[in-house]
């Protein structure tokens, strides 16, 4: 879970670096180890750790173990197989641990998170056969999307859905997985026709999950409402951004919006929204929900308002500050959820 922390920050770190601020480097290379630090360093580690936690099986270690070793790899700038294979093999460790809960009790919400681990499988597997990291990104996405989306599946059966009900979720991934499929073939024609799935789980989600529930309720509840809410919107923006710019999906502002939209609008809204019942499921310790939650929340949002405006504006200056901002929402969240630690553990919380 260090290690985890550590490529969050030297993530953004690396960010801010890649964005143009003047900022020392690790290495030669550190700009290039923002994404790879992101997904597989800090969300890939920490959701392995979560399962291997929760079903406590000793091999299952071997997710969060091996995600945490390619944080060292990308730390100490290793050649890039010695950053790939350890990335690759917490996947492939994650896509077991699904597939072996898959076929102890065959559920739809398993079948997308064992789907989820296979997407990012595939991703870590073509960026070590020496595809570009654009045409990789989209299955690194596919894994945050869809273990989300699986997670949220899994809690909307108190609603009672019907069978059309989930059939549409289903449709709605196949159509995600379509375009992930394509872009191999036609990275556009792939790209907009995964924008597309994304619009389509995005209203899914914003129509079925309970979030609507919790938001009219008080304290913890309405906070991780309105963090999923809010992420969802997100979700719908990305795909909309996929859709109308599939063609920039190479490099430049238009790409940034387009990765940013869901890696920080949809991804770190719902980690700010799980982050009081995850962190404490994992290190047993009381993290009792505080109003000043609802500052880095607010702050990720306007400040992606911000990046996104000046991505599509053009503006490199708006750009900048917006994800400098975005940066000091998840350095606020980190403050904000040691703050509320210190109180849970001092009886304090409310």
């Amino acid at each position: 879970m260090a290690l985890a922390g550590l490529g969050l920050l030297v993530g953004l770190w690396a960010g801010l670096k890649r964005l143009g601020w003047d900022l020392p480097a690790l290495h030669a290379d550190f700009s290039a180890a923002h994404g790879p630090l992101m997904v597989s360093g800090f969300l890939g580690t920490l959701i392995g750790l979560e399962r291997a936690i929760a079903l406590k099986w000793g091999w299952a270690y071997g997710a969060p173990l091996f995600g945490a070793l390619s944080v060292l790899a990308l730390l100490f700038n290793l050649p890039p197989p010695a950053v790939q294979l350890p990335a690759s093999a917490s996947s492939l460790f994650l896509s077991a641990i699904f597939i072996l809960l898959y076929r102890r009790h065959p559920a739809n919400f398993l079948a997308t998170m064992g789907t989820a681990a296979l997407l990012w499988l595939i991703g870590n597997l073509l960026s070590l056969a020496g595809l570009p990291v654009n045409e990789v990104v989209p299955w690194w996405i596919g894994f945050l999307v869809l273990t989300i989306a699986g997670e949220r599946l899994e809690l909307s059966r108190l609603l009672r859905l019907s069978r059309w009900d989930s059939l549409k979720f289903t449709l709605s991934c196949g159509l995600f997985c379509a375009g992930l499929a394509i872009s191999l073939l036609d990275l556009s024609v792939g790209v907009w026709l995964g924008g597309a799935g994304l619009i389509a789980l995005s209203f899914w989600l914003l129509r079925y999950d309970i979030a609507w529930r919790n938001v009219r309720q008080q304290g913890l509840p309405r906070f991780m409402g309105a963090s999923l809410l809010t992420g969802y919107a997100w979700l719908a923006v990305g795909g909309a951004l996929w859709m109308g710019f599939a063609d920039d999906f190479v490099a430049g502002q238009r790409y940034d919006a387009m990765l940013h939209a869901i890696f920080l609008g949809f991804a770190f809204s719902m980690i700010f929204a799980h982050a009081p019942i995850i962190f404490p499921s994992i290190t047993g310790m009381s993290m009792p929900f505080q109003p000043a939650f609802y500052g880095h929340l607010i702050l990720l949002h306007l400040s992606l308002l911000l990046r996104v405006g000046g991505d599509l504006s053009g503006s490199e200056a708006t750009q900048q500050w917006g994800g400098l901002l975005n940066a000091a929402a998840i350095l606020l969240f980190l403050v904000n959820n040691i703050r509320a630690v210190k109180r849970g553990h001092a009886g304090l919380g409310r």
